[in-house]
Order: structure tokens, then C-alpha cells, then sequence
């Protein structure tokens, strides 16, 4: 018996949720997983299938599954059969349910978004036992993505972002002797168009389950619909298959045409742009060859939506406008961006009109701070200055709205203080409103493109790349980075990394409520389910946690 059987082995004794020890089921799972990435890198696809099964069948894999849909920003949002996994003992019965035996998906339920360029964005939300399965499956299907992934593919990928992709389009255009023509590709319904034959034959993993998945249909208003083609955005397994559809489209460019051609490919999710020396190339070579790549998967481009630019006249890619003005490229905010950040904010305030100036500093603030912490890494310092102007007026506008009776100075007075230098902060002394200018430019280092998560040998180079973004979340709150510095990054309690995406609460070795103190030497900090985990144990009522 090999040592991954051997701790699967000592799985079979965990007697409920609290008793599962994290850090030997996250090892078991990430010593399979790196052997099924290297098995896929070298087309061993017998050694792919046999690894997948153990981890798929393992209880360490299982409860892994469990652990990130109860942990992630949708746990909360049940499926069809309006159920959600939220004690302890829901989540140590779904842990022993999930098997392929008798598994039969319950169809989605649909829900629509707004989308940013207008119109609504179909979503299906999974029961909460398929979102675990699908997590289950996601954990030996990842592995095999990233090990045949492009090197220029950004999108849903571990540890790559879309400041990654941006960083690439300046290196990609930013020298003299850079392309200057540039197609903007746009995939005409990527997600809801993918042929179902063409996954079924080149998707490795149980074909059993992925055909129910597929097939499983939609609910909407209380009316059942089938799915012949595509994979519902919104499933945890989507991602992933939307990039196994698409991966390969850079190395068929790079393969048909000379270096000379000066091609590069660039792609985040859906979106992709593709540069080349002169517009020729692009319309009579690479975007025939894009055609009978996506062809072959059930897909096509959108013929108004995918259009040849040269740079200096510009091209919006990841709500960015990149331009080159002679030698000098801009990637800044793009236009419409920058209007829909405004048009957000102002119906915002129309909604809020007679709500207390706190309550819209508490709405608006998370609204200011995801978009100026999205777009810092590019030059967005103009930016920000015009659209603070701009927001400023509207808050004016709003507080004089509320008091059409009283003077300007009044309302002045009653709204905005003085703070350091400025003397118009809109603030009601207990919060205040950022301002985008606060966000200095934050220079982002680019992940190496051929780097692999799942290569054991890769390993620190992603330490240090998760230990740099994390310095970077937690700027300003010294304490968090010494604790986070202490401990090398990983939770105590499970030994696995401490992400922005995990959260974290901090713990008090000694007890507050038995006399432990806010001293450093007395802090941890412990991912949430662990933290949790440590106080059930404990026989005790978790105390409230301090928590990001």
C-alpha cells in the first residue's frame, strides 16, 4: 500500500466534520494532484484516469470538495431544492454523500445579471451537492488544465489575474519594434454555445459525470428547460472546461506563422486580442485559422464585435483603454468604464435619497474601493483625480437635495469637514468617503508564463509570488504582516497557504474571556473553518472573530 492509499486509509476514522485533520487531507490531495498534472504534461492519459479516480473517490478529496462551497461568497445561495450546508453536521453528511453511485444532478436555477456592456448575463446556480461534486471533480480536473494551459491564458487560472494580461499587452507593444496592428476577438455566447460532443471526447475525466452535468437543463420561472449546447456560467466546473475549449489556440498561431509576424496571443477567459505587423496578416491568416479552431468546438466570433485596430487608434481589453500615442503606450481606464463607475454611482445616491449620510458612505465606499483597487496597477492617477471632481458634485447635488430650504454654507457644514488639507471630506465624523486618489499606483509583477501551480519543483517561486500579493492586501496593518510573516504564510492549523480568497480570522491562543491578552505572542492567524473547527473541539461557543 503506497502512502496516498495509506493516508486515505487513516481518513476512514474521521467521526465528524470537526474531527477532519485539514492539514493531512490538503497534502493528500495536493501529492495526487501533482502527480496527475505531471501525468498529463507527459500524455500519460491511463495515469491521468487512474489518479483522477483515487482522488475523486478519496474522503480527503471529498472533504476538500465540502469545505470551499461552504466557504465561498455563494454559500449562502441555495439551488433549486433551496438547501444550504451551514452546521457541522450538514457538512460531515455531505462529505459522506458524495459518491458517482446512483448520482443524478438537479437541473439549475437560473438567475440573470446586468452585464457591463449593457443587457443581462444568464447565471445558473447548482444545488449545493452538485456545486460539491463539481468541486470534487474540479480538484483532478485542474491539474490537467494548467499542464496543457497556453502560456498566455489568464483567465480563472490560479494566481493569474487580469493585471497579469494588461502587463502582457505592454510588453507585447510597448518597444519600438512592436506589432502595431492588433484583432480584438470577441466569441459570439462562449459559455452557452461549447459543443457537448466535443467535450464528451476531449475532456478528460468521468464522462458519466460530465454528460449529466451538461445535460441537466435549467429552471426558470417554475418551467424546466434542457441544455443541448454549452456549460452554465456560474458552476464551479465551467471555468475550468471553458479553458480546456480554448487552450491550444495560441500554440496553432505560433505554429503556423514566422516569428517575423511578430504574433502574440493574448487571452483572458473569452476575451482575447492577437497582435501582428501589419492588418494583411491578421484578416486573411490568423483570424481564418481562429475561425476553424473555434469551429471545430462549436463556436464562432462575432462578426461586429471583432474588428482589426491599429494601436494608435486604441482598443478596449478588461475595462482598460490601451492606446499608443507614437512611442509612448497608455493602459488606463477606458471611457466606458469610467461612465458606467459614474452612472452606478448616481443612481445609487437617487436610491439612497433619504437615507442617513452613513448609510451612503457604507454603500458607496466598497463601490469606490474595488474599482480604484482594480485599476491602480495601470495609469489611472488623471483618472481618478476627474472622477473624484465628478463624484464630489454628485454628493453635492444629493446633500443639497435633502435640504432645499437651507444655504450652501449650511450644507457645507452639515456634510463635508475638514481633514488634514482638504476642507470638503464627505464625512459624518464616524466614516468617511474614499477618494480614488488615495490609491497610488501600485506596480504589478507579472507571473512567468510558463509556470505550472501543480509542479512541486515550481513551488517557491509561487510562495514568494503569494507572499508579494498578500504584503500587498494587508499594506498598512502591520500586525496582520507580522503574524502572516511568523507563521510563513500558512494557517497553523491545516498548513495550507492564507489567501485574500480564504480570509482569515485572528485567534487568541489564550482565551480573551480567560484572561488572554492582544499581545503578538498570543495572536494566530487561522483560516475561518479551522478557527471554527478549534473552538467546537474545545466544547465552547466560538467567540465573535475579528475577521478581514
Amino acid at each position: 500500500m503506497d502512502a496516498h492509499s495509506m493516508g486515505d486509509v487513516a481518513s476512514c476514522v474521521w467521526e465528524s466534520w470537526t474531527t477532519i485533520p485539514w492539514d493531512t487531507a490538503n497534502q493528500h490531495v495536493k501529492r495526487l494532484q501533482a502527480r496527475i498534472s505531471k501525468a498529463a504534461k507527459g500524455e500519460d492519459w491511463r495515469g491521468v484516469k487512474r489518479l483522477q479516480r483515487l482522488l475523486v473517490r478519496s474522503s480527503s478529496g471529498k472533504a476538500v470538495a465540502v469545505r470551499r462551497v461552504t466557504e465561498n461568497q455563494g454559500r449562502r445561495t441555495p439551488g433549486v431544492d433551496k438547501v444550504v450546508w451551514s452546521t457541522s453536521g450538514e457538512k460531515w453528511t455531505a462529505v459522506k454523500s458524495l459518491t458517482t453511485v446512483g448520482y443524478k444532478p438537479l437541473p439549475l436555477r437560473r438567475i440573470h445579471i446586468p452585464k457591463a456592456s449593457g443587457g443581462k448575463r444568464p447565471l445558473g446556480i447548482p444545488a449545493m451537492k452538485d456545486r460539491a461534486m463539481q468541486a470534487l471533480h474540479w480538484l483532478a480536473l485542474d491539474p490537467v488544465s494548467e499542464a496543457r494551459a497556453d502560456p498566455n491564458s489568464y483567465g480563472f487560472r490560479l494566481y493569474r489575474c487580469t493585471a497579469d494580461a494588461l502587463k502582457q499587452c505592454e510588453n507585447a507593444l510597448n518597444r519600438k519594434a512592436s506589432p502595431q496592428w492588433v484583432l480584438e476577438g470577441d466569441i459570439k455566447g462562449c459559455f452557452d454555445n461549447i459543443d457537448h460532443d466535443w467535450l464528451m471526447a476531449h475532456v478528460p475525466m468521468d464522462r458519466g459525470v460530465l454528460s449529466r452535468w451538461l445535460k441537466s437543463g435549467f429552471m426558470e420561472r417554475g418551467r424546466f428547460y434542457p441544455t443541448e449546447a454549452g456549460t452554465p456560467q456560474g458552476g464551479i466546473i465551467s471555468p475550468v472546461l471553458a479553458n480546456l475549449t480554448l487552450d491550444g489556440m495560441e500554440r496553432v498561431l505560433k505554429d503556423a506563422l514566422p516569428r517575423r509576424a511578430k504574433v502574440n496571443f493574448i487571452r483572458y477567459a473569452d476575451d482575447f486580442i492577437v497582435t501582428a505587423d501589419s492588418k494583411e496578416l491578421l484578416e486573411t491568416k490568423v483570424k481564418p485559422l481562429i475561425i476553424e479552431f473555434l469551429s471545430e468546438r462549436g463556436l464562432a466570433l462575432s462578426e461586429t464585435k471583432t474588428v482589426v485596430t491599429h494601436v494608435s487608434d486604441g482598443f478596449d481589453f478588461l475595462g482598460f483603454r490601451v492606446r499608443k500615442f507614437k512611442d509612448f503606450l497608455y493602459i488606463g481606464p477606458s471611457p466606458k468604464g469610467t461612465k458606467a463607475l459614474y452612472a452606478k454611482v448616481s443612481s445609487t445616491l437617487r436610491g439612497l435619497r433619504a437615507a442617513k449620510q452613513g448609510e451612503v458612505i457604507h454603500v458607496l465606499n466598497p463601490i469606490l474601493s474595488g474599482w480604484a483597487g482594480y485599476h491602480r496597477t495601470m495609469m489611472a492617477t488623471r483618472t481618478f483625480a476627474v472622477m473624484d471632481h465628478r463624484i464630489f458634485w454628485a454628493l453635492w447635488r444629493w446633500a443639497k437635495r435633502r435640504h432645499p430650504n437651507k444655504g450652501a454654507r449650511w450644507v457645507k457644514k452639515r456634510y463635508f469637514k475638514a481633514s488634514d488639507s482638504r476642507q470638503w471630506v464627505f464625512s459624518d465624523g464616524a466614516s468617511t468617503l474614499v477618494r480614488l486618489s488615495s490609491y497610488k499606483k501600485r506596480r504589478h509583477t507579472k507571473i512567468r508564463s510558463e509556470t505550472n501551480p501543480y509542479d512541486p519543483a515550481q513551488e517557491s517561486y509561487f510562495d514568494e509570488v503569494l507572499k508579494r500579493r498578500m504584503t500587498e492586501t494587508l499594506a498598512g496593518r502591520r500586525k496582520l504582516l507580522w503574524l502572516l510573516e511568523k507563521q510563513e504564510g500558512v494557517c497553523p492549523r491545516c498548513r495550507t497557504k492564507i489567501t485574500k480568497q480564504t480570509g482569515w480570522h485572528v485567534h487568541h491562543r489564550v482565551w480573551r474571556t480567560l484572561g488572554g491578552s492582544d499581545r503578538l505572542s498570543n495572536l494566530e492567524l487561522l483560516h475561518p473553518v479551522c478557527h471554527g473547527q478549534l473552538h467546537a473541539r474545545a466544547g465552547r461557543v466560538m467567540l465573535p472573530p475579528i475577521s478581514e
